[in-house]
């Protein structure tokens, strides 16, 4: 389904079952698209436990476009598409994405009345300049739960255990993971299964 936003359409996966008990919407990094295998891990994951899952694409990449652009129109349109899906599946909402989209997820959290967010890939600072931290993109969910599962060898850096409700890290993978996809939804599942019930 496409969602019409302030800056442009976002295309939209929604799997949503009868009764479905919480309401996951995941988003992609920046180059990426939403058939990344973490994010259907947590999908599937999220599935399994009742939940609704809408995989976002958001409104640049829907242009064609790599690069995200200003983090302010890409919050207000994430926002936008929150609010059209949150009309539709009326549960507790849960957000999340990988890299990017994780970022954003921390950015929104709050002003979405966000249960809780899941950062995959958390990009904690650009490869190779740890100075120019991110760190407080991941603090802005505030007293909202943040669950971040990063790669050990994530040349963007992994946050501290002390900025977020968990911090996982998956052993020899990079930022974008090649395995580890059931560490992945062994750590999703139980975290989901407060709002499933």
């Amino acid at each position: 389904m496409l969602i019409e936003t302030s800056a442009g359409p976002a295309e939209v996966d929604l799997d949503k079952p009868r009764g479905a008990r919480f309401l996951l919407l995941l988003t992609h990094g920046s180059g990426g698209g939403v058939d990344a295998k973490d994010l259907l891990a947590v999908r599937d994951a999220a599935l399994g436990l009742g939940g609704a899952v809408a995989r976002v694409v958001q409104p640049y990449r829907v242009a064609g476009r790599r690069a995200p652009g200003s983090a302010a129109v890409q919050d207000a349109a994430w926002l936008e598409i929150v609010a059209a899906l949150h009309r539709k599946v009326r549960k507790p909402l849960i957000q999340g994405g990988r890299s990017n989209g994780a970022r954003v997820a921390c950015r929104t959290a709050k002003a979405a009345r966000a249960r809780g967010v899941l950062a995959l890939s958390f990009p904690l600072h650009p490869p190779g300049k740890p100075e120019k931290s991110r760190r407080e993109e991941l603090l802005a969910a505030g007293g909202i739960e943040v669950v971040v599962i990063n790669g050990a060898t994530d040349p963007f850096g992994i946050p501290d255990p002390a900025d977020a409700a968990q911090v996982t890290v998956i052993p020899g993978q990079p930022h974008s993971f090649r395995s580890g996809f059931d560490t992945i939804a062994a750590t999703v599942e139980p975290w989901l299964t407060r709002w499933s019930s």
